[in-house]
């Protein structure tokens, strides 16, 4: 545990997961940093008029905590959330997204988030991709209270969201890279046993998207032997990641999580994970398979912000 409460970055790749490839050589090595693992995700239909946007909305909404908001975030319902802003529930943290998305946008802003645009970063830029990553990184960092490679005592936020992706797919690929870049450029100004190295809580989350029947084979996170059939199949306990407490989840996607890769210098550990791959996080990940919607919490205790989730 750090001696000094950490700040987060969570970048959040929007259906990016089936476009990495070898290429990707930033991804690869902050995995093999990292601790990594997956965030179950449950099956949700928006309504077909609205299901990309919905389907981004309500990722995020798990990462968040705030899914039984979903039809009322989603919409342009003036009714009150149930869910209470982010500040409220984890101790006054002060939290942005940065993101291009408008319904994405007004979400955020309902749950009390800072919501920004490439161009509140950056003076004069366009979008996201078209914006010079080391620039952005730098102000992302800025945003964090990391300035010259120094930590300053005080910071615009605690934890910064930033929303990559598009629902073209015919620039999935070119978002992929910027994200690859984005990561190269914030690891190195956050080497090991450097002061933002010390206190940036680094995260990447890559979902798949749209999901096909294929991807529930080539993509599942079910343990094989509670599915084998024989007399002993009713022993095995069940996965913490169907669990809600005492009581079973029943609405379980098991297949196609978020892909998640964490990392803060002498504080997260390393598993023996050494590429940003479904089946080596399958196979050596050391975080297994936790419910997205406990995301922000396990985030929210490196912050010091909330007491911690799980063991």
């Amino acid at each position: 545990m750090a001696d000094k409460p950490s700040r987060g970055l969570v970048l959040y790749g929007d259906g990016l997961a089936p476009s990495l490839n070898s290429s990707h050589t930033n991804l690869h090595s902050l995995a093999a940093q990292s601790l990594c693992g997956f965030l179950s995700l449950p099956n949700f239909h928006p309504p077909t008029t609205d299901y990309v946007d919905g389907r981004t909305i309500g990722e995020f909404l798990n990462l968040v905590d705030a899914y039984e908001d979903f039809n009322t975030l989603s919409s342009d319902s003036q009714d009150k959330c149930l869910t209470p802003s982010i500040s409220e529930r984890f101790m006054g943290v002060r939290a942005a997204l940065v993101t291009e998305n408008t319904k994405l946008r007004s979400c955020a802003g309902k749950l009390g988030l800072s919501v920004l645009q490439p161009n509140e970063l950056i003076e004069h830029s366009g979008s996201l991709v078209d914006s010079p990553v080391n620039l952005i990184a730098n102000e992302l960092l800025n945003l964090l209270g990391f300035q010259e490679e120094k930590v300053l005592e005080t910071s615009q936020f605690d934890l910064v969201f930033v929303h990559v992706g598009t629902h073209e797919e015919s620039s999935v690929s070119k978002y992929t890279e910027y994200i690859n870049s984005l990561v190269g450029e914030i690891t190195s100004k956050a080497k090991p046993k450097s002061q933002i190295g010390s206190r940036l809580h680094f995260s990447v989350v890559l979902s798949f998207g749209d999901t096909s029947k294929d991807d529930e084979s080539n993509f599942t996170i079910l343990n094989k032997k509670e599915t084998t059939k024989s007399d002993f199949a009713s022993l095995y306990p069940r996965q913490s990641y169907t669990m809600k407490g005492s009581n079973p989840r029943t609405n379980v996607r098991n297949y196609c999580p978020m892909m998640i890769a964490q990392w803060q210098d002498a504080v997260t550990r390393k598993d023996m994970v050494e590429t940003f791959a479904f089946q080596d996080f399958m196979e050596n990940g050391g975080n297994l398979t936790i419910p997205a919607d406990r995301f922000l919490h396990e985030v929210a205790f490196k912050l010091w912000k909330a007491p911690k989730y799980g063991a």
